[in-house]
């Protein structure tokens, strides 16, 4: 048996719910570019989740894609030129929907968590 405090494991982002995260994120935050995306993402669900670049980039690209976020070149910090991610105004109307879903499919779970046998 390992001595893995499992208190401290990262997990992977659960299936479904990467796009809503970026999208609270950037709403939240504003403009950041994709490391700092994954970082913040990570900080808040308190080190519990493990965001790798295999993840958040194609999010990225398919939020683009989809109209959701806009990207822009500009200079990290380190002076590398990176993308830097925004939300749109359909972005805004995404993430609200993606609430809607997340919301429904929580109380729909609960109900079966909750149901005597």
């Amino acid at each position: 048996m390992s001595n893995v405090d499992m208190s401290k494991q990262r997990n992977e982002v659960p299936y479904g719910t990467l796009d809503l995260l970026v999208l609270k994120t950037l709403e939240t935050m504003g403009t950041m570019n994709g490391y700092r995306i994954a970082r913040r993402i990570e900080q808040v669900s308190g080190d519990a989740l493990k965001l790798s670049q295999g993840a958040i980039y194609p999010a990225l690209i398919r939020l683009e894609q989809e109209g959701w976020i806009r990207a822009e070149w500009g200079l990290s910090e380190t002076n590398r030129k990176v993308k830097f991610y925004s939300l749109t105004k359909a972005g805004g109307k995404q993430l609200a929907a993606e609430v809607r879903k997340w919301e429904e499919a929580n109380a729909l779970v609960a109900r079966f968590l909750e149901a005597a046998p």
